[in-house]
């Protein structure tokens, strides 16, 4: 039975097991995807539960036993939930709120800067192959992408993320100004110097789509986000904290989810099909290599936003708790 008392530690268990919950999904989605692990749905239907229909050849014992391995990951991070807050009684739903949006901006931040040096950095690299400023051999290697996603966009992600690890701002406003500056370059160089190649429109698109998804999460931490005001603005705090809480339980935590769950069912969903694939421009070696990119940001837009809604849901909670 639910107490005033134990309530808070009931919402903590319920918002860090859904965000628990997805890291597995996440994790069991890499090992599913890229390294050939069976799944949790192979698992069900080997037993024909829940609904799915048995396999027509059933999984061999490594597999099974693998597929068991990804389906306790889920368990045990239902204890560490359990054990954190136990450990944690003391603290409270503002404070788990803080540190959770502290997470969902070290993931924006890191990302505005992957989008930014990769855009830049292939930018370069696709202009130099166009204008054949490479020789043969490094030409070769830069046009495969499985090489230039590999060896030169995966370590710049990763330096993206120490950089954001070591910066505390978010630069969306410049974002904005070269997706403005790249587009004007491109108006000059047409109708000026007579030089347009297809790398120069991927690049708008591409800062353009990171602009608007990874600015979301970011501002809903900071409630940017346009409301039904004429009435919400009226409202006392209470009203406002329920209003915020239920919007976050109802509308923006299951959105998520969904985009989450749905973009990466299975190999060939809208976010794990293009960056398996290394999926790049149509224009081929005349475009930029980011197209499997601008899939894995509607992961990063679902991801940020869940943990930001999971803020929202904990400190509405807070002031409900508390006035």
């Amino acid at each position: 039975m639910f107490t005033k008392d134990n309530l808070p530690i009931s919402i903590r268990i319920f918002s860090y097991s859904i965000l628990a919950f997805t890291l597995v999904f996440l994790i069991n989605n890499v090992l599913t995807v890229w390294l050939d692990w069976p799944g949790i749905k192979k698992l069900f239907s080997q037993f024909g539960l829940f609904g799915f229909r048995r396999l027509s050849t059933p999984l061999e014992v490594l597999s099974l036993t693998l597929a068991f391995i990804q389906l306790l990951f889920y368990f045990i991070s239902i204890l560490l939930v359990y054990f954190y807050v136990r450990k944690s009684i003391e603290q409270t739903l503002e404070t788990d709120a803080e540190i959770l949006t502290k997470i969902a901006g070290y993931i924006i931040r890191s990302s505005f800067w992957a989008v930014l040096i990769l855009g830049i950095v292939d930018f370069i690299i696709s202009f130099m192959v166009v204008e054949k400023l490479f020789n043969e051999t490094i030409k070769f290697k830069l046009v495969n992408p499985s090489f230039r996603i590999t060896f030169i966009h995966f370590p710049l992600v990763l330096i993206s993320f120490i950089i954001g690890y070591f910066t505390r701002s978010v630069g969306f406003i410049w974002l904005a100004v070269l997706v403005v500056g790249s587009e004007f370059a491109i108006v000059l160089s047409r109708f000026i110097f007579n030089y347009e190649q297809a790398f120069q429109g991927d690049l708008v698109r591409f800062w353009y789509a990171a602009l608007y998804l990874f600015a979301s999460a970011y501002a809903l931490m900071h409630e940017g986000h346009v409301r039904v005001d004429v009435l919400y603005t009226g409202f006392s705090e209470k009203r406002k904290a329920w209003t915020n809480s239920i919007g976050s339980l109802v509308l923006g935590i299951p959105l998520c989810l969904i985009i989450i769950f749905l973009g990466m069912g299975g190999k060939a969903s809208i976010i794990n099909g293009p960056a398996l694939s290394f999926e790049i421009t149509q224009q081929g070696s005349n475009g930029l290599y980011l197209l499997y990119l601008m899939a894995i940001y509607l992961a990063v837009f679902a991801v940020s936003m869940l943990i930001q809604f999971t803020s929202y849901f904990m400190s509405s909670s807070h002031k409900i708790l508390n006035n």
